[in-house]
């Protein structure tokens, strides 16, 4: 079967992230996640003398991905981040239903699963905020990528980004949500503008804030696709022609990721850094 038509195996997976606190912040409210989802085949018995050829003995039906960059530069972002992570984890993992249909006619399954995840880590992290008597804002951002091949679907709520990465050009496909943003849909300031106002680092939507607005796409999987899911303490600081670049050179996802990430610091570090590089890279199939 060609490349371009066959799933990725485990070991055709370049992928690494990395999170640093940054040279400002006394703490790293970020979290991250990488993870693999598998359907298993255990063997209690047969009369078979090559069992391990049998199929699907450990094969991956999903891959997933995900940041959160907590709200508030206080502990309570902290704790909003890693129970996002948690609770989503948990809850896409739950879900696991969906991920034995043909990708086509679970698409709405995958969709309503990122969505009810997304509120559910809402609801998570305001009941939180709830017993621990509002100690500090409690509020995340959460972009989370699931590949499910030959489809991948992410979910955005807040301003941490994804950027898809191809024949060299770099794309923002997610939509910041935040009030810059909103005034720059409705045409009121331009983009170059919007980046200089406080109004860029004000949310519109946030998991665990007065509202989130879980936002799904789904998009086609291709060998020749690089993804990167990151807050905003790199985007503060690496321009995306920078991180094109950077990007377009790399030798592994490990060395974008650490250069992506020693750039930001070197421009300022101003706040909490987590980037997630991933790509497929085809090796050699023994008949």
């Amino acid at each position: 079967m060609p490349t371009t038509e066959r799933k990725p195996r485990d070991d055709e997976l370049d992928t690494f992230g990395v999170s640093h606190k940054g040279k400002v912040r006394q703490e790293n409210q970020d979290h991250f996640l990488l993870a693999s989802l598998h359907k298993h085949l255990q063997v209690i018995q047969t009369s078979l003398t090559d069992a391990e050829r049998l199929p699907l003995a450990d094969e991956r039906v999903a891959y997933i991905a995900m940041v959160a960059d907590g709200v508030g530069g206080g502990v309570g972002g902290e704790r909003a981040s890693a129970t996002t992570v948690e609770v989503a984890t948990e809850y896409v993992v739950s879900s696991t239903n969906c991920y034995y249909r043909t990708a086509d006619t679970a698409e709405g399954e995958f969709i309503e699963t990122l969505e009810q995840a997304a509120m559910r880590c809402h609801s998570a992290v305001r009941a939180r905020a709830k017993r621990e008597g509002g100690k500090g804002a409690m509020a995340t951002t959460l972009t989370l990528f699931m590949g499910v091949w030959p489809w991948y679907y992410l979910l955005q709520v807040g301003d941490s980004r994804y950027y898809l990465y191809r024949d060299g050009q770099l794309t923002q496909v997610t939509r910041d949500q935040t009030i810059a943003q909103e005034l720059v849909d409705k045409g009121v300031m331009t983009r170059t503008t919007a980046q200089h106002t406080n109004f860029n680092n004000i949310l519109s939507s946030a998991i665990g804030a007065e509202e989130a607005l879980p936002v799904v796409t789904r998009l086609r999987a291709d060998w020749g696709n690089v993804h990167l899911l990151c807050t905003d303490g790199l985007t503060k600081h690496v321009s995306d022609e920078r991180i094109a670049e950077c990007l377009g050179a790399m030798t592994s996802s490990r060395q974008a990721c650490e250069q992506l990430l020693a750039e930001a610091l070197e421009a300022g570090g101003t706040d909490n850094i987590t980037i997630i590089v991933g790509r497929s890279v085809p090796r050699d199939v023994t008949p």
